[in-house]
This record gives C-alpha cells, sequence and structure tokens, in this order.
C-alpha cells in the first residue's frame, strides 16, 4: 500500500488526497510528497514552485487562474482551517463551469489537487489559517486572470453560517474579476488546458 490515498470527485483531474499518518505520543510525522508515491496513484506533476500565504478568519482569496503559464497546483491547510474551491474553466470539458469544494484543514491534514485550466480560491473558516501549495508552473503576473467569487452562473456554495457580513474580506483585485459568461466572451480560454 502506498503512502497516499487518492479520491477523485466529480470533476474529472480534481482529487483529494489523504496521507499516511504516524502518530505517538510525540506528536505525528507524515510525508505531503513523494514524486513516486503520487505516480503510483496517477498524479504526474513536475512541480517547480511552492508557496505559502497566512491570512485571518473571512478572508476569501480567488478565484485565481492564469492566462498563459497555467497551473495545476497541490494544495494543503498546514494551519487552521479554509474551505477550498476549484471551477473548471476547460472549454471542452463535460464539467465546464462547475465547481468541486473541501474543507482542508491541520487537522484532516487531506490535500486537494487542481489541474491546469481550473480557477482556484479559498475561504478561511479558523481564525487564522496558513495555506501552502506547490506549482508546476511559475507565478506569472502579466498573465493573472480571474473569476468572480460570488458568479451566480457558478453557484459556489461556501460556507459562511459563521461568519458576519463584515468579516468577509477580498482584495480589491479579487472582487473585480469577471463572471463566467464574461469570461466566455473573451478568447482567454484557448490557452487553458
Amino acid at each position: 500500500m502506498g503512502k497516499f490515498k487518492r479520491i477523485d470527485t466529480s470533476i474529472e483531474g480534481v482529487c483529494i488526497i489523504e496521507p499516511t499518518v504516524f502518530g505517538d505520543k510525540r506528536g505525528y510525522f507524515m510525508e505531503t510528497y513523494s514524486k513516486p508515491d503520487f505516480e503510483e496513484i496517477g498524479l504526474n506533476y513536475e512541480f517547480v514552485q511552492d508557496n505559502q500565504s497566512k491570512s485571518t478568519k473571512g478572508v476569501l482569496r480567488g478565484l485565481h487562474f492564469q492566462k498563459e503559464n497555467t497551473q495545476a497546483k497541490l494544495v494543503r491547510c498546514i494551519k487552521g482551517e479554509v474551505f477550498d474551491v476549484a471551477v473548471d474553466l476547460r472549454p471542452e470539458s463535460k464539467t465546464y463551469g462547475k465547481w468541486e469544494g473541501i474543507i482542508l484543514s491541520e487537522e484532516n491534514k487531506k490535500m486537494f489537487m487542481v489541474p491546469k485550466g481550473f480557477a482556484h480560491g479559498f475561504l478561511v473558516l479558523s481564525e487564522e489559517a496558513e495555506f501552502s501549495y506547490k506549482c508546476d508552473d511559475i507565478y506569472n503576473h502579466s498573465a493573472e486572470g480571474g473569476l468572480a467569487w460570488n458568479d451566480p452562473e457558478v453557484g459556489i456554495e461556501w460556507p459562511m453560517e459563521n461568519l458576519k457580513p463584515e468579516e468577509l474580506l477580498t482584495s480589491e483585485k479579487d472582487a473585480k474579476w469577471p463572471s463566467l459568461k464574461e469570461l466566455k466572451e473573451t478568447d482567454l480560454f484557448s490557452n487553458l488546458k
């Protein structure tokens, strides 16, 4: 048996990864990535960049993608708890415009594999969260793109029942991303593969 369990979702390519955790009275140990073990579960990526962010409760980051240098991302929450979301923007996909979401936390230690061609974002549910992710291409500021987090056509069910309206915090940029309909009217999808 490998060190990682892959759980496929309703969207092809998007999956949840559960690591094997070894714990005792001292704490725990786990591998968070191993190329041979990931290949064993069908995930063949060459990660070239690691990122980490820290956010407070109510912060919503996203939904982000790159129009060029598209990135697959392996994401996890190393402190606190977030609701993580991937939206399928692949033009030929049968699940185009659909989303998948999962709670990632330091307790459940789950990871989320977001392939190329997806918009990605997360909402912080705990008082504070630290979020870490591996990317298979380098960040390209000039190719940055986004999708409105609250687009009714996509209909993401963000778990906001424990948040007051004034606690929701997005960046100025994230508050202005276009809707899925507006994105369809551009030619950007020719690059999202």
